[in-house]
């Protein structure tokens, strides 16, 4: 196979997808959220984190704080594949995310996720 044929059967693919947490271990506090791609979506934070550039500035502070060492990426649930491969996971992603953000509460204190307004 070449270079072509297998970039082409990497971008066909479906990733990992699911649920995500960056743990900060110094003060315990946590980010939850999702991705249909949660290797891709974690790569991306990072990236974003190290460059100083996260839209989240209570999380990037900390990370520039307490430095990357002080924090763990995980996945903490996955989504099933469809067997339709024009399935939309959006709305499973959500649902699933509004799960884990009900059981952890990361609000305030806990964490660095904002509330959503209904």
């Amino acid at each position: 196979m070449d270079k072509k044929e297998l970039k082409n059967e990497y971008k066909q693919s479906l990733q990992p997808m699911g649920i995500f947490q960056i743990k900060n271990l110094a003060n315990g506090k946590i980010f939850i959220g999702s991705s249909s791609n949660i290797k891709g979506k974690l790569n991306s934070i990072k990236f974003q984190l190290e460059m100083g550039s996260y839209i989240n500035k209570e999380l990037q502070k900390d990370f520039i704080q307490f430095g990357e060492k002080n924090f763990l990426f995980e996945t903490i649930d996955t989504l099933e594949p469809k067997q339709d491969p024009g399935y939309d996971y959006a709305e499973d992603l959500k649902t699933l995310e509004d799960m884990w953000l009900e059981k952890l509460q990361p609000f305030i204190e806990k964490g660095y996720n904002k509330r959503k307004i209904i």
